[in-house]
């Protein structure tokens, strides 16, 4: 039994999907009966590094999505439009879909989680999420007996390279991009990942796969790497830790039935999993109950990594068909279902720990005021410790234990206007795991 695939997209990542499906020598047999009917690029002309047919290659693609002799529609275009437009009228003709378009299932998944449920075909989105690294089945297959409470991701390679360059340089940020931006780890415009776009579309995807409820990507709480400086880095060292930017999800302690979901800095224990995952590499750790921690890691992006994840969904479809043929009724472990919006937990109820750089005129009894102001927030310090001098000004770094967000913020606010702390600045402000 063949099956007819059309492939939307023919970049990094579409060239290497069609590389391995063009060569199925040595893989799984079931790619030998997978076949790629219609390729659609926006440039026919432009050169290639994968041979096909020239007649298989069209710009029309609206006629792959509907025609009928294809089974599975594979959209690799990127970007939010034509790419959800094509994937929900490739449902409407009853196609089976596989798509790495993180942006489009983050704002999207639930209209076309929805209409691929009406019609009764899969939409799978592996690769949206940790490039070749299988996460979403994982979470959808072998640990869906368990209740998941927490799931911790570096899952942006360019600023995990970033941080990891910072840390062994002693550089700072805008130094250390403009080289990455050389060896094209970042983009010429490195919004999307340095300031947390890419890492909150994948929060949503994985938050709403883990915990089964619909997640507003408008409710994720976004900060980027930007404002990490060398000072931090060192200063965490020193104090034992790791910065990351994280991407959070999970159950809330403070708020019953609610969702903590956010993308943030944070500063990692040197002995937490998540603190050796250096370089370009990415890393999702999942907590749930019974089975406690396992970590997914590896390469979170480029051509042969995510096309892996591909074609691991257009098997899985095949796979399907091949045993169970059509069916009006998707697969319960591979479709999914339309969900109830979950309710995210405000950051200001928030609890954690802090980390906070201050700078202040030293004086004797500077950090006396400073902890009696925390107090009168119930605010509960770790520790508090001059670290150094910067242009006359002491450096005090503080470490609090679990606190509100909220009244952390309170205090801060309270230390800025203080007319005993002359000339006092906050330049950091950074979450603790």
């Amino acid at each position: 039994m063949a099956f007819k695939i059309g492939l939307l997209g023919l970049g990094t990542v579409g060239t290497a999907t069609a590389e391995i499906l063009l060569n199925p020598q040595k893989r799984h047999p079931l790619l030998q009966e997978i076949e790629i009917q219609r390729v659609g690029v926006r440039s026919p002309d432009k050169s290639r590094d994968v041979q096909l047919p020239p007649d298989i290659i069209t710009t029309d693609l609206e006629a792959i999505v509907s025609d009928s002799s294809i089974d599975i529609v594979v959209e690799l275009l990127g970007g939010l439009e034509p790419a959800r437009s094509l994937i929900l009228k490739a449902i409407s003709h009853h196609k089976h879909v596989v798509t790495a378009n993180k942006a489009v299932i983050s704002r999207y998944g639930s209209e076309i989680f929805s209409a691929a449920s009406q019609a009764g075909v899969y939409v799978l989105i592996e690769a949206a999420v940790g490039g070749g690294i299988p996460v979403i089945q994982p979470l959808k297959h072998s640990l869906s007996a368990n209740r998941i409470n927490r799931i911790l991701g570096i899952v942006n390679g360019t600023t995990n390279y970033i941080l990891t360059e910072m840390a062994a340089e002693g550089s700072d940020f805008a130094d250390v991009l403009a080289e990455a931006q050389q060896l094209g780890y970042a983009e010429a415009d490195p919004t999307a990942d340095v300031d947390g776009f890419d890492a909150a579309d994948k929060i949503v995807i994985l938050a709403e796969t883990a915990f089964g409820e619909q997640v507003e990507l408008e409710d994720v709480h976004r900060e980027g790497i930007g404002k990490v400086s060398a000072l931090d880095i060192g200063y965490a060292e020193r104090l034992g830790f790791a910065i990351k930017l994280l991407a959070i999800a999970q159950d809330s302690p403070a708020t019953p039935d609610s969702l903590e979901v956010r993308v943030h800095p944070t500063l990692v224990p040197k002995d937490h999993p998540l603190a050796s995952i250096n370089g370009v590499n990415n890393a999702i750790l999942v907590e749930g109950e019974p089975i406690g921690q396992v970590m997914f890691f590896g390469p979170g992006a480029g051509g042969g990594a995510t096309a892996s994840a591909v074609v691991s969904d257009i098997m899985n479809i095949a796979g399907i068909l091949q045993t169970c043929g059509r069916t009006e009724t998707p697969h319960p472990l591979l479709s999914t279902a339309p969900q109830q919006q979950c309710s995210v937990t405000p950051m200001e109820k928030l609890v954690t720990r802090f980390y906070a750089r201050i700078l202040c005129v030293d004086y004797p009894g500077v950090i006396g005021s400073l902890g009696t102001c925390f107090g009168r927030h119930d605010v509960s310090l770790e520790s508090i410790v001059q670290i150094d001098f910067q242009n006359g000004l002491a450096e005090i770094v503080v470490v609090t234990h679990d606190v509100r967000e909220g009244n952390f913020r309170s205090a801060l606010d309270e230390i800025r206007n203080l007319d005993a702390i002359n000339n006092v600045s906050i330049p950091s402000v950074l979450r603790v795991l």
